[in-house]
């Protein structure tokens, strides 16, 4: 009867190890994304919190995204980014202006690049400060709706801080998947090895 109820609790403290391993792993995998001090942001004031204004914001979200994304994946310092932003800000004006025309909404769009105002924001647990931030910033019709923004430079925009949360950026996981799960697989293995051998050596 002792050595059952000792089995037991041996049991039940390798399940609490095995647990707490996992949980630690998922902590770590869900570092909080630091924005460096010298970054540029994207900045889209909706006209209102409308499903069809909401949905224009997100349209021209994805198309600017896109285009300055290739404007400024090679570059290596802030400065030039600056400047390949000033001198792109009538194409960011258009790109944006094409998504209303072709969604059919009547509304005024303006661009400006500089100090803009962001409120606070929960990202995970990682607080981002208000504060003027060094932006593009897009205003469509009224700018009253509910505000979408990125990290441009360095890239970031695969996180979706508004939100608060996570966007799939686009790139393959399907390896990492294959890589944790050969990882999870492999401990398995080794806590079924050592509860065999130390049967064995209890019951020997």
């Amino acid at each position: 009867m002792k050595k059952q109820v000792i089995i037991y609790f041996i049991l039940l403290l390798i399940g609490a190890n095995t647990h707490l391993l996992y949980t630690n792993e998922e902590v770590q995998a869900n570092e909080p994304m630091v924005i460096p001090d010298e970054a540029i942001r994207l900045r889209i004031l909706a006209n209102s919190d409308d499903d069809e204004d909401q949905h224009v914001k997100r349209l021209i979200r994805d198309r600017v995204n896109a285009e300055i994304t290739k404007w400024v994946q090679e570059l290596t310092s802030v400065e030039e980014a600056r400047n390949v932003i000033r001198g792109n800000l009538d194409n960011i004006e258009m790109i944006a202006q094409q998504v209303l025309d072709e969604e059919q909404v009547n509304q005024s769009v303006t661009v400006d690049f500089g100090k803009v105002s962001f409120p606070t924001k929960l990202y995970g647990q990682f607080l981002y400060p208000a504060g003027e931030y060094e932006a593009i910033l897009i205003s469509l019709g009224e700018a009253k709706g509910a505000n979408w923004w990125c990290v441009l430079f360095p890239p970031l925009c695969f996180l979706d801080f508004s939100n608060g949360e996570a966007v799939q950026e686009p790139m393959p996981i399907d390896e990492e998947k294959e890589e944790k799960s050969e990882e999870l697989q492999q401990q398995e293995v080794e806590v079924k090895f050592f509860l065999v051998e130390w049967f064995s050596k209890l019951f020997s």
